[in-house]
């Protein structure tokens, strides 16, 4: 069995993570941290996890973290960076859900983040937790940077384009929507009822922090650098992410038979039939990634409809996936889950 820690365990990713580790048959869960609700059974604050988890939060001073074999931070960004390097030397692996690992260059982090970065000498050592791209790298990582929300969804979409060199790098757009549940377990005006219902708007369009991430990664798969518009928006449910990519195509190419043969392997991805229009509601609360591709017109533009469950393949799904990768368990381990409908 695997010794799992989660420091954060109270916000939206935290509690994806504890409904879906509950049910691998691979994981003995053994502390869940809150500051604020230490103290308090977890099925008190999530019913929905009566009769599964009979922990109580703890403050992470007594949580016992380095006795685990595995910690998953489901923290702010910021927090994991503090604490990885007395883990790592306690022989304890890690997945993080937030942001600290992602970016290879510190000093770009620190841009985007706003404050300095507590172990850059760490960041060549991270592995990018995109098993899509890094499956066996990830295998041997002692540090997983778990992929934020959107740059999962996007990056699916558009590898196959730039793997083998079909699109233009330099102009490359990716229109995306979010439910509220990316914003984090927070009270926050934007994301209220009365403030997100009945509306639909953009934000981020000057710059937001997850275009570095994607950035970044669509330049390892194209092997330089990409130009990308990245517009993200809010819209009003509660889960959920569509993005819309457009690239333009520098070769005549079969995209149905391109897409099918990259995802042929890939057990959380799938390439849908030729016209498809995927829904959000259709990976609702299942760790898929589902991919269109349309050409229209039959013109030089290639569409590619990406749908996730931004809270499952967009961040505690996909640690998990992380996680059996890791441990050399069935990469499908605990990730069975049907998606909701309706």
């Amino acid at each position: 069995m695997i010794s799992v820690g989660i420091v954060g365990g109270t916000g939206y990713t935290g509690v994806e993570l504890l409904r879906i580790l509950c049910r691998h048959p691979g994981v003995e869960l053994a502390a869940i941290t809150s500051r604020g609700e230490a103290g308090t059974a977890v099925a008190e604050l999530f019913p929905s996890l009566r009769g599964r988890i009979g922990l109580r939060f703890c403050d992470p001073a007594d949580a016992g973290l380095s006795g685990c074999d595995l910690v998953f931070f489901a923290t702010p960004n910021g927090i994991a960076m503090t604490q990885a390097r007395e883990l790592l030397e306690r022989g304890v692996r890690i997945i993080d859900l937030a942001a600290d690992f992602r970016l290879r260059d510190h000093s770009e982090w620190e841009r985007w983040y706003g404050m300095p970065h507590a172990c850059p000498d760490l960041l060549d050592t991270a592995v990018y937790g995109l098993p899509e791209v890094n499956r066996e790298r990830i295998r041997a990582a002692r540090i997983v940077a778990n992929p934020g929300c959107y740059p999962t969804a996007v990056q699916l979409g558009f590898l196959p384009l730039l793997e083998g060199g079909h699109v233009e790098l330099g102009s490359l757009i990716a229109d995306a929507k979010s439910g509220v549940s990316g914003a984090g377990r927070k009270a926050e005006l934007s994301v209220l009822l009365a403030e997100a219902a009945d509306s639909f708007k953009a934000y981020g369009v000057s710059g937001h922090r997850h275009l570095p991430e994607i950035r970044q990664g669509l330049g390892v798969a194209a092997g330089g650098p990409v130009g990308l518009t990245f517009t993200p928006h809010l819209v009003p449910m509660i889960r959920g992410i569509h993005a819309t990519l457009y690239a333009r195509l520098t070769r005549s190419t079969d995209l149905q038979a391109l897409f099918e043969a990259r995802y042929a392997a890939e057990p959380f991805v799938d390439v849908m039939p030729p016209g498809s229009h995927p829904e959000t509601r259709s990976v609702r609360g299942a760790n898929i990634c589902r991919l269109a591709v349309h050409r229209p017109g039959g013109g030089d533009v290639v569409v590619v409809l990406s749908v996730i469950d931004n809270l499952v393949k967009g961040a505690a799904g996909q640690a998990v996936q992380n996680m059996n990768i890791m441990f050399g368990l069935p990469e499908a381990t605990g990730l069975d889950q049907v998606p909701l409908s309706p």
